[in-house]
């Protein structure tokens, strides 16, 4: 059985705002250190009316210091923004506050359009090209060392702390598979994003091309959309609002995720219908143990060790309902060691 993991957008829902997505997180994640999950990840978006996670750093330092188990991490930090050193120094900062439990998951993707993109990083024309070099000074910064000619190598990240982050690289492509395959670091795959597209592929790339840096043998994962209920039903009906969301984003537009009764009351047209039954088909709905049990036969199938669960939903309650059968199915619910106080 994979390792059971959380991936969280901070998704802003129809008739609530940012603030309480942002509460959200923090109480989901929790909940999630309390029933045994592995991981909970933050995403980054920028200038979204969907999400409002555009601050991965800070809400992975309020919920490492509300949490006593769980490892806190950003999936992901997209790198080509901002300068590794400050990165290095977040992250180094947020190993001292919960030492051991900290992931800095890395993209190359804007996470925003392409205007938000220039107002984040003058530069951004260019700035993906430098992602391997980013990642080499950041991997420096935050224990390897830098090459010796490298024009700041007499510069230290700060606090220089006992522990170091778990550097994951993420992606949607080959490219991200690739990157984290030389550098002989743990790679995600957003299969969410693409419903599956290129998955193999990307994880296959990974595995042959994956050198061996630091002793630790290749570690995929996938970050996947899934939803449990107490019925299939039930679950039907939650999954109405994400199908919809999803024909916004296919058209370019994210708006705040709808509710059930709004998905429902939508005027679709023959094609959008269609489209929905296509989505209907491969989602990854259903009682507790059915989406364990498809989650359980993709990872085997795709040969990753980890699953990242993205679950947005209108209603809260259903989400944390959502995340405690999962838990049951995968038999999380067992007392776990807690990390020292």
């Amino acid at each position: 059985m994979p390792a059971l993991s959380i991936l969280d957008q901070s998704t802003i829902v129809s008739g609530k705002g940012p603030a309480e997505a942002i509460q959200e997180s923090l109480a989901i994640a929790q909940l999630a250190d309390r029933l045994g999950y592995a991981r909970y990840w933050l995403a980054e978006h920028h200038n979204s009316q969907s999400h409002a996670g555009s601050a991965p750093e800070i809400l992975i330092s309020a919920i490492a210091a509300t949490t006593r188990r769980i490892r806190v991490g950003s999936a992901g930090v997209m790198l080509p923004h901002y300068s590794a050193l400050k990165v290095a120094e977040q992250f180094r900062a947020l190993e001292a506050i919960a030492p051991g439990r900290i992931d800095l998951g890395l993209g190359r993707a804007p996470g925003s359009d392409g205007r938000t993109a220039y107002a984040l990083n003058p530069n951004a024309a260019s700035a993906a090209d430098h992602f391997p070099a980013q990642l080499r000074d950041l991997l420096g910064w935050l224990g390897d060392g830098l090459p010796e000619n490298h024009p700041f190598r007499e510069v230290r990240a700060s606090p220089e702390v006992a522990t170091a982050p778990e550097v994951w690289v993420l992606g949607s492509s080959d490219y991200g598979a690739q990157v984290a395959a030389f550098f002989g670091l743990p790679y995600c795959f957003a299969h969410f994003i693409t419903d599956g597209r290129g998955a193999a592929e990307a994880l296959h790339m990974y595995r042959e091309g994956y050198r061996d840096m630091r002793g630790q043998p290749a570690h995929a994962a996938v970050a996947v959309y899934a939803l449990a209920a107490d019925t299939v039903e039930e679950a039907e009906r939650l999954f109405a609002p994400r199908a919809l969301w999803r024909l916004y984003r296919d058209r370019g537009s994210f708006p705040p995720f709808p509710t059930a009764e709004e998905a429902l009351a939508h005027p679709y047209s023959e094609s959008e219908r269609a489209r929905i039954e296509r989505m209907r088909a491969t989602a990854i709905i259903g009682t507790g143990e059915q989406v364990r049990d498809r989650l359980a036969a993709l990872t085997a199938e795709l040969g990753a060790q980890e699953v990242a669960v993205l679950t947005p939903c209108h209603d809260a309650a259903a989400r944390a309902r959502s995340v405690t059968l999962l838990a049951e199915a995968f038999g999380l619910t067992k007392p776990m060691p807690i990390a020292a106080e």
